[in-house]
């Protein structure tokens, strides 16, 4: 039986997408670049603010270490500014935290973008959920796909690695949960495809956040 579940935010937990490709979109039109199309930031996000600005940014821009920094700095405030206009906890993700609740299934969050936004949005959203942990990026600690912020969660909640599940929806998490001795469990309702999760490492497969009651027992 498993012991506790460890969660990615974004495109996990909650659907984050139009809020950061609207941010990140005001960013790009405001420096006199292209923007975007929401989809498009299914493969942008993921991976931190800066590999985000990286991969949106213009070839000749993202290299421009001055630019880019300003760009990082802008998309804070201008997130920070509209990350409750239209994001939600997807359909099945609530009912899913009660039934972890009730089972005593301890819960935390891990994700890569920054640590005080994530705070924010876990106590906005989730305020009424037990999290043991929530946790974000932070200065000077390596970001996932590194194994070793899930390592220090787990050693945090004095669990074995090998007792958690792993719920990610991204090549980034199925990693992260292989690196670190947890399950991996790929959330098909989230950003990227069910080929990539297979293809990173995926020990199952959900299609509904519900689906995952029957992996505690794995």
């Amino acid at each position: 039986m498993k012991q506790a579940v460890l969660f990615d935010l974004d495109g996990t937990l909650l659907d984050t997408l139009e809020d950061l490709a609207d941010a990140v979109n005001a960013v790009l039109s405001s420096l006199g670049f292209p923007i975007h199309p929401v989809d498009a930031y299914r493969y942008f996000v993921g991976d931190g603010v800066e590999t985000l600005m990286r991969r949106t940014l213009p070839l000749d821009a993202a290299v421009d270490g001055a630019l880019l920094k300003r760009a990082m700095e802008l998309q804070r405030a201008e997130y920070a500014q509209r990350w409750q206009a239209k994001t939600h906890p997807y359909p099945g993700v609530m009912e899913l935290l009660s039934e972890l609740e009730q089972r005593a299934i301890r819960m935390a969050i891990l994700s890569n973008k920054p640590d005080k936004a994530v705070g924010e949005m876990v106590h906005y959203y989730f305020s009424d959920t037990p999290f043991v942990i929530v946790r974000g990026a932070r200065p000077g600690v390596p970001v996932k796909p590194d194994p070793g912020p899930a390592q220090q969660v787990a050693a945090e909640m004095r669990i074995e690695p090998g007792d958690f599940l792993y719920v990610g929806d991204t090549n980034t998490d199925m990693r992260t949960a292989l690196g670190a001795g947890m399950m991996p469990v790929g959330a098909l309702w989230g950003f990227r495809t069910e080929r990539e999760l297979r293809e990173s490492g995926a020990a199952r497969l959900i299609a509904w956040p519900g689906d995952l009651i029957a992996l505690l027992t794995s």
